[in-house]
């Protein structure tokens, strides 16, 4: 625990000091514009719950380009999604079609791609073989166009299984769970996880996979970028419910955005010890998660559902940089 606390960050002040301030000079989309990648057949809460995620912390825009039978479901739960059915499996492709649709799913994608701050992959993506194999076409898209990406759920299956689609991109920001980092120590680093000594194996696997950003999800969050390790630990909910990282994943999206901003700025004077707009995303992202999650428990107890602790985010940014 003593190598934890050394390592803590003040979350409070990395929120106050990235978040921007409400411009009524600011056009519609300034405040970010965020595009999650995933929703099919069988997943269709998690692509959504990223996406709201993002537009109650603050983002202008929030997308989500899925398969086309995921597509009404999720404009269903909310009108402010822009839902885009551009996605297919693979029970819907021919073999000799696979090429001609692949190249249709990058042009409808590719022609937004510009607008995006952030992408989200993975949430509600499945395993579904073509499908992975456009997501991945996606992503060398995105990352050509040096665009942040957040890789979480299925994302995650899908980028241990090809490390080069993230390796050496400074803007990828990885969010495994014990079992998908597990996962990731196992093929990176050949070993067993480490709970130990966790701070130092997760900056070892950070910089091994070129320094990307890894948000490793646990009882304590600890935030790498091969350079530095730091820990959030402020008090969330005992309450599991699933869900929970598919708003952290949105909420580190709008985040990281809102960081590469400030640090892009000309003005930009800010006082932060850390420069690292995927770090301080996820350290903004991991702290409002447990704030909301906090909030909800206290009222909701054990029936405390993803939903719930959605709608405690506006309040718990607004408790930390109040709008005024």
């Amino acid at each position: 625990m003593q190598a934890l606390r050394s390592i803590e960050v003040d979350s409070e002040s990395v929120i106050r000091a990235i978040t921007p301030a409400l411009d009524p000079t600011r056009h519609k989309g300034q405040a970010g514009n965020i595009a999650v990648i995933g929703g099919c057949r069988e997943y269709t809460g998690a692509p959504y719950f990223a996406a709201i995620s993002a537009l109650k912390i603050g983002a202008d825009l929030s997308h989500v380009f899925c398969t086309k039978n995921a597509a009404p479901v999720i404009k269903s739960y909310s009108p402010e999604l822009i839902v885009h059915p551009v996605l297919e499996e693979s029970y819907s492709v021919g073999e000799e079609n696979k090429r001609s649709i692949t190249s249709k799913v990058l042009a409808e994608v590719d022609k937004w791609m510009e607008r995006f701050n952030c992408l989200v992959v993975g949430p509600g993506l499945g395993r579904d073989p073509f499908l992975l194999d456009c997501v991945s076409e996606l992503v060398r898209h995105a990352r050509q166009s040096n665009i942040p990406i957040v890789i979480d759920g299925d994302g995650l299956f899908l980028v241990t299984n090809n490390l080069d689609l993230v390796r050496g991109y400074p803007l990828a920001v990885l969010t495994p769970n014990v079992n998908e980092y597990k996962r990731l120590v196992q093929k990176v680093l050949s070993s067993e996880v480490n709970d130990v000594d966790a701070p130092k194996q997760l900056l070892s696997l950070a910089k091994k996979i070129g320094g990307v950003t890894i948000l490793r999800k646990g009882n304590s969050d600890l935030v790498s970028d091969g350079d530095t390790v730091k820990s959030v630990s402020i008090y969330g909910s005992p309450r599991r419910c699933g869900g929970q990282g598919d708003i952290l994943s949105g909420s580190v999206a709008v985040f990281l955005s809102w960081a590469r901003q400030r640090m892009l700025a000309a003005d930009s004077n800010s006082n932060l010890s850390c420069k690292n707009p995927t770090v301080l995303g996820c350290v903004a992202g991991s702290a409002i998660l447990r704030k909301a999650a906090s909030l909800a428990f206290l009222k909701k107890k054990r029936s405390t559902v993803t939903g719930d602790i959605i709608e405690c985010l506006g309040q718990s940014l607004e408790d930390i940089s109040p709008a005024s």
